[in-house]
């Protein structure tokens, strides 16, 4: 295993140009997609499942020019019941690549570009919420089973992600974000600062230390011969 710092340049002002959306909550969608084309009528927005419906939605007749699948764009179908939709290196490269390196602008464009579908890009921003563990939790007649499949996996590993490389990813990780979002783009002539982005990755590191730790309390507090068996198809 190889870990060493970035040597490239960290560019100040990102221009949102490929968006990652992948959001359980979809309140507010509709401003920050209008928000994100004003600064950016260019703008790619990807995404799966009732997310890209939405997306879709928002965009009409733009649709065609500004969205773009997730499935089309790795070549990879979602596996039946959701389980694997965004776990899949050209997401997880255009969270994690450098940019200048050109190791990675090779991967990218290259490598990627001969697994199918469309070659990887950087994205600039990943809005990402996710499954809403502890209301679920919370319902008095929530099962063991019942929590286990609402454990939400791609969310926060693209989250992670992002939030790690904030020397080029913004990450929204709550829609009480959007708004201010969209106002300090626009106070930065159409940009995001990595002084944003530090702190948006910031708020997203915590909100996916909160949620794993919720995870952990629930299943830490349970039995399994008690609370877990009787649900089980042994």
């Amino acid at each position: 295993m190889s870990i060493r710092e970035n040597r490239y340049k960290v560019i100040d002002k990102i221009r949102p140009k490929h968006v990652l959306v992948s959001v359980f909550d979809k309140t507010g969608l509709d401003g920050l997609v209008s928000g994100l084309l004003s600064v950016n009528p260019k703008v790619m927005f990807y995404s799966t499942g009732g997310t890209g419906k939405k997306i879709a939605e928002i965009l009409g007749d733009k649709a065609a020019a500004n969205y773009m699948p997730v499935e089309l764009f790795t070549g990879a179908p979602e596996m039946e019941g959701g389980l694997v939709k965004t776990l899949h290196p050209k997401i997880h490269a255009g969270l994690l690549a450098e940019r200048g390196n050109p190791a990675h602008i090779d991967y990218l464009e290259r490598t990627l570009a001969g697994m199918g579908g469309a070659k990887g890009v950087y994205f600039d921003v990943l809005v990402a919420n996710l499954y809403p563990f502890t209301d679920i939790v919370a319902k008095a007649d929530t099962t063991a089973e019942t929590a286990r499949v609402n454990i939400d996996i791609g969310g926060p590993a693209m989250t992670m992600a992002g939030a790690k490389n904030w020397h080029s990813v913004a990450v929204l990780s709550s829609p009480g974000q959007y708004a201010d979002f969209l106002i300090d783009i626009g106070a930065n002539g159409g940009a995001v600062t990595a002084c944003k982005r530090f702190a948006l990755a910031k708020a997203a590191f915590a909100a996916v230390g909160r949620y794993r730790m919720a995870i952990a309390d629930y299943f830490g507090k349970i039995d399994f011969d008690r609370d877990v068996a009787a649900g089980l198809n042994l």
